[in-house]
C-alpha cells in the first residue's frame, strides 16, 4: 500500500517533468539550427539568463501584480459567492440574473480595460476592478452549479428532520459544493494574474505588464520570455495554493482520492 502511494507521488512528479524537460529540448534545437531566427526567439538559455539577471527588478514588478491580483480575486470570490447564494435561494433572482450574468461574460476583457483605465486613472483601482470582474463568473457559476446539483432526496430528509434552511445550507449544500467552488476558485486565481498583467500593458507605472511593454519596445524578447514565465509560475503557485486549501476544507475528497489511486494502481 505504502509502496502504491509512493509510486503514485513520484509519477505525478516525473511524468510532467520529462515533458517539460522534452519540450525545451526542442525549443533549443528549433533556435541552434536556424528553424525560428534567435532575434526572434531566444533559447532556453538565453531566457534563463535574463530570468537571473533581471531577478531583482522582476521582483519588484510582481509585488505590485500580486497586490492587483490578490485584491481583485478576493473581491471576486466573494461578490461570486454572494451572488450564487442568492441566485440558490431565490428563483425569481435567478432568473433575473442569469442571463445578465452570462452575457457580461461575453465583453473581452481587453475591451472593458482601456475603458476602467480611461474612467478610473493609472493606480491600482482599475487593476483591481478588472481582476474582480475576470474572477467573478468562474467563481459564481461553479458554486451555483454545485449548490443546484445537491441530492433532492437529501434535502427532504433534512426537512423531515426539521432541519432549518441554514442547517440544510451548511450541513448539506456547502459540502455538496465544495469541490466544485475550490475548482472555480482556481481558475479564477490563474485569470487574476493574466487580468492583473492585462490591465497594466494599458497603463501603469509597475507590474508585470509594465515590465512586459517596456522589454518589447526594446526587441528584448529574451525578458519578455523570462516574465511569461514568471507570471506562469505565480499562477501555478496560487493554484497550488487553492488546491491545499481545498485538500484542508475536504478531508474526506483527499481520502477517497488515496485510495482510488491505490486501486488503480
Amino acid at each position: 500500500m505504502a509502496c502504491a502511494l509512493w509510486c503514485t507521488k513520484w509519477k505525478k512528479l516525473l511524468y510532467p517533468a520529462l515533458s517539460m524537460l522534452g519540450m525545451l529540448l526542442v525549443w533549443q534545437l528549433i533556435v541552434v539550427w536556424g528553424l525560428v531566427p534567435n532575434y526572434l526567439l531566444p533559447t532556453p538559455l538565453q531566457v534563463l539568463s535574463s530570468l537571473v539577471k533581471e531577478a531583482h527588478l522582476l521582483g519588484a514588478h510582481v509585488q505590485t501584480t500580486l497586490i492587483e491580483a490578490l485584491i481583485g480575486l478576493a473581491i471576486g470570490i466573494a461578490a461570486g459567492s454572494f451572488f450564487a447564494i442568492l441566485m440558490d435561494r431565490f428563483e425569481g433572482f435567478y432568473l433575473a440574473f442569469e442571463p445578465l450574468v452570462t452575457i457580461s461574460q461575453t465583453i473581452p476583457t481587453i475591451a472593458i480595460a482601456p475603458l476602467l483605465v480611461l474612467w478610473l486613472g493609472y493606480g491600482l483601482l482599475p487593476k483591481i476592478v478588472l481582476v474582480a470582474l475576470t474572477t467573478f463568473f468562474p467563481v459564481l457559476v461553479s458554486l451555483l452549479s454545485g449548490l443546484r446539483s445537491v441530492d433532492s432526496d437529501m434535502i427532504d430528509l433534512m426537512r423531515v428532520m426539521r432541519a432549518s434552511r441554514w442547517q440544510i445550507f451548511v450541513q448539506v449544500k456547502l459540502p455538496a459544493a465544495a469541490e466544485q467552488f475550490f475548482a472555480g476558485v482556481s481558475i479564477a486565481a490563474a485569470y487574476a494574474i493574466v487580468s492583473a498583467v492585462i490591465a497594466e500593458w494599458l497603463g501603469g507605472i509597475s507590474g508585470l505588464g509594465v515590465y512586459m511593454t517596456r522589454v518589447r519596445k526594446s526587441f528584448s524578447y529574451d525578458r519578455m520570455f523570462a516574465a511569461i514565465i514568471v507570471i506562469s509560475a505565480i499562477s501555478l503557485v496560487l493554484m497550488g495554493v487553492i488546491r491545499a486549501l481545498a485538500r484542508t476544507a475536504m478531508p474526506w475528497k483527499q481520502d477517497t482520492d488515496t485510495k482510488k489511486g491505490a486501486a488503480h494502481d
